[in-house]
């Protein structure tokens, strides 16, 4: 715990040196504090450029962080998040110290030289770069590793926008992928002490002021619904369309990586010339769609430049994240229904911000998958607690539609494209690439649902497998009865407890033989007894028997085994 403040302390001023350096790279390189609030504006630097500094602006960003990035720390390249996933799920938590250090400077230089992307992205890496490397001083163990890792990622975020709920969730749902007390604890103090050290710096205003919003007739809530289902299809767009430019990119690119952010700069530079409201991360140009303050083609034309915009800055080699980005197309998706609807439904529809806020919730679920984080992180930017009831509700449908689109977010896309499974084996590691049906061992006898619990206690205790799969009178299977839940039934007896294993029996998560080894260990560690069934595939019953035991010895593989024999003497 002790440690956990600590990390959150220097999420906290990490966030608070990666604002100022943003802040005075824009000042440096556009002549503004925040030029999408001056879109069009020309640089006091060089007046006599006008509005065409544009397109220099970009190419001197890159000509700084390109080298950077190559020489010290490739990892800091692109959005962040998906880097500390996978060094939390395959690498102990291991994330190199001078990562913070370039990433701090190098997504300043994105996004202060017109970069269109967000800042969560690279203070999530930031702050877990600072955890891990606090725990390699420590020296603690793997566990406690991860745990620091996802406090700095709590602490950056709470810091940043001011929502230390949001960061908590944020590293529990997406980092850690796990929820635990232990965990909730530690990154709650990583998150409030962070959130002091940024409310000192940044003041405690909400991030967004929106109009009142009642939902006052239930036509809203079908129209939020389906905003939602809509959103879960703009989110994932997103995430499709911003990896398609990054191939276009690797496609094109045939000079030296080093070089590639300031000459895709150039294009970055046409576009920010045609719609200077995408330069950085565009919060100014949010509020005013929020606000209503745009006609609705003007809305969908930001939303579609967004897209653009920070496709490419991620495409040419930018370092920043996603997820204001997709806050913003959100914005502009709830933007333009809400005029669309308010135009139709004049005396049910409600005000335009609302929508807004809903969009911007609703796209981020689609794209990342990760509700919870999205309807605590939207009710702390903006303070709106009446618009709680609809924000769920289209939450929860992006979400669910999304899921049915895709199996990958935003974040683990990249990383499948790498041809990294999260749920899987690391790359080169000695078990979980196997099938299940290579390690498994024979199933034992089954139990008849009809056999009384004395039966089954005795036949459990002769097993040896502390429990035993049950089919029905069909011989079709119901799930797995252990020697723990039989001997609590029998203790309770005869106060109306259960008298057949049949009532005791219950499936476990689901194991097929052909499921690579990796996965099924996930579903191994939950379960009671020494191991569960193996189904097959096709029709779910058991054919198969995977214990810890016939796990482990997976790691002796045939050439493991050859290498231990002993060597024949040289005739």
């Amino acid at each position: 715990m002790a440690l956990a403040v600590v990390v959150g302390a220097g999420a906290g001023a990490g966030s608070v040196v990666f604002r100022w350096c943003i802040t005075t790279f824009t000042r440096l390189l556009s002549g503004h504090a925040d030029y999408a609030a001056s879109a069009g504006a020309s640089n006091g630097h060089v007046p006599w450029l006008g509005p065409y500094f544009l397109l220099l602006a970009p190419v001197i960003g890159g000509l700084l962080y390109g080298p950077l990035v190559h020489r010290f720390a490739k990892e800091a390249r692109g959005h962040g998040v998906p880097e500390v996933m996978l060094a939390v799920a395959q690498r102990g938590g291991r994330i190199s110290p001078k990562v913070a250090v370039v990433k701090t400077l190098a997504s300043a230089l994105t996004i202060g030289s017109g970069g269109s992307v967000g800042r969560e992205g690279p203070i999530v890496q930031i702050g877990s770069a600072l955890g891990s490397t606090l725990g390699r001083v420590a020296k603690v163990g793997e566990g406690r590793m991860r745990l620091l890792v996802a406090c700095g990622a709590a602490g950056g975020i709470a810091a940043t926008f001011n929502a230390p709920l949001a960061g908590v969730f944020f590293a529990m749902e997406l980092i850690l992928g796990t929820f635990s007390a232990e965990a909730f604890g530690a990154t709650v103090l990583a998150s409030v002490t962070a959130s002091v050290i940024g409310r000192a710096a940044f003041g405690n205003a909400a991030f967004l002021r929106l109009p009142a919003f009642r939902v006052e007739h239930l036509a809203q809530y079908g129209l939020v619904a389906l905003l939602g289902v809509v959103a879960a299809a703009v989110g994932v767009g997103f995430s499709r369309f911003l990896y398609l430019v990054e191939d276009a990119c690797d496609w094109l690119w045939r000079g030296p990586e080093w070089l590639r952010p300031a000459v895709g700069g150039l294009v970055l530079g046409l576009v920010l010339l045609v719609l200077p409201e995408m330069y950085g991360v565009g919060y100014p140009v949010l509020q005013e769609a929020t606000a209503g303050g745009y006609a609705v083609g003007f809305v969908l034309l930001l939303l579609g430049g967004k897209m653009l915009a920070t496709s490419l800055t991620i495409g040419i080699g930018g370092s920043g994240g996603v997820f204001a980005p997709s806050l913003f197309i959100g914005a502009m998706l709830g933007s333009a229904y809400g005029i669309a609807v308010h135009r139709l439904l004049p005396g049910a529809a409600g005000p335009v911000g609302a929508y807004a806020l809903v969009g911007m919730g609703a796209v981020f679920a689609g794209a990342a998958r990760a509700p919870i984080t999205a309807v605590v992180i939207l009710f702390e930017l903006t303070g709106e607690y009446s618009i709680i009831l609809p924000l769920m509700l289209a939450i929860v449908l992006a979400t669910a539609s999304s899921r049915l689109l895709t199996r990958d977010t935003i974040y683990t896309l990249k990383l499948r494209r790498r041809g990294i499974d999260l749920e899987g084996p690391a790359l080169g590691a000695r078990i979980g690439a196997q099938q299940v049906s290579t390690v498994m061992e024979v199933l034992p006898s089954p139990l008849p649902a009809a056999t009384g619990l004395t039966d089954a206690a005795d036949l459990l205790s002769l097993s040896g497998h502390g429990a035993l799969p049950v089919l029905d009178e069909a011989g079709d299977y119901v799930g797995v009865v252990t020697a723990q839940a039989v001997a609590e039934a029998l203790a309770e007896q005869p106060e109306g407890a259960p008298r057949f294993v049949g009532q005791l029996a219950e499936p476990p998560a689901s194991v097929t033989a052909d499921q690579p080894l990796a996965q099924a260990l996930h579903a191994l560690l939950s379960t009671g007894g020494t191991g569960m069934p193996v189904l097959e595939p096709a029709h779910g019953r058991p054919v198969g028997w995977l214990s810890h035991q016939s796990a482990l010895r997976a790691l002796h593989t045939p050439a493991q085994r050859r290498r231990s024999l002993p060597r024949r003497p040289n005739a």
